[in-house]
Order: structure tokens, then sequence, then C-alpha cells
């Protein structure tokens, strides 16, 4: 290949391709549909898995177990890792903790676990707490506010299937 070669055939504007007029366009007749079968016909529509008429994959593929769709997904934190990351008389929030790379990712609620040692009085805001956590939290002079969720189950559902 040639550096002069490197643009050829290619066009700015191209202009669109003039279906179904004659056969001197080079797409007469059949329009680029070919003949017969299920595609060359007005109105013909595929659903997106459909495969030639083979199994489709997503039947192919083994289901097992239950998927709850409008399960809340809890992100868990550690009393350790906040220990660790806040200094002492801190207010730990979501944003805080978002800031400090802890709560990362989608999530619907936030959980504060009992795993680890806290040394300082922290003021923790989150959605859930461990009745440890709690204890371990207090034993340390520090305050628990419990966050209401942004959404009910009830409610998620209601939005999943106003969605549909």
């Amino acid at each position: 290949m040639n550096l002069n070669d490197v643009n050829q055939g290619i066009t700015k504007h191209r202009k669109r391709k003039r279906i179904g007029r004659g056969p001197g366009s080079g797409t007469g007749k059949t329009s680029g549909r070919g003949h017969k079968g299920h595609k060359s016909r007005s109105g013909y529509s595929r659903k997106p898995n459909f495969q030639g008429g083979a199994m489709p994959m997503f039947r192919r593929v083994p289901k097992r177990g239950f998927n709850n769709r409008w399960a809340v997904t809890v992100f868990a934190v550690n009393v350790g890792k906040l220990n660790e990351l806040f200094d002492d008389g801190a207010e730990v929030t979501l944003e805080a903790m978002a800031a400090k790379d802890v709560a990362k990712g989608t999530f619907d609620e936030v959980k504060i676990l009992g795993d680890g040692e806290l040394t300082k009085k922290l003021t923790v805001s989150a959605h859930r707490f461990s009745k440890s956590a709690e204890e371990k939290i207090t034993k340390a002079g520090g305050t628990v506010n419990k966050i209401v969720a942004k959404r009910t189950p009830d409610e998620r559902v209601a939005a999943l299937k106003a969605s549909k």
C-alpha cells in the first residue's frame, strides 16, 4: 500500500442508495432483497433472539435457581474499614464513603457490619446496621443515624411495571 492510496474510495458525503429504480441502477427488480424467502417479503420482522431456526442460545443454556428481579442490593461496609479511613469525630455519610472509595458501584442500600475494631468516635449514617456494629459505634462514643431507603420494595416493583 502506498501513502497516496490511503484515502482512495472514501467520500465525505456519500449519496444514498436508491432502491427499486430500474435495472440500470443496479438495485432494481428485487431491490437488494434477493429471490423469495422470508426476508424478501414486505412487513418482514425478525425477533432479536432468532437464530435461523436453530434452538436459540438462551434456551440452550441451562437455568438454575431463582433470580429475584426486585431484590434490594445491599452494599456491606465493615466497622474496621471506617476506623481506618475516617478521623476521630468525623461524620460518615454515603457521600463521604463514596469520596473515600468505600461504597462504590450501584446499590440500593448500605449496611454497616461489625467486623473489625472501632476506636474512634464517629457519626455514622447508613440504611442498615448489624447489632454488633451498632454496639461498637455506641461503645466508642459515636452515634448511629438510620437513613430511610429512597424507595420501598413496593415502589420499586411499581416502577418496574410502569417501565414495561
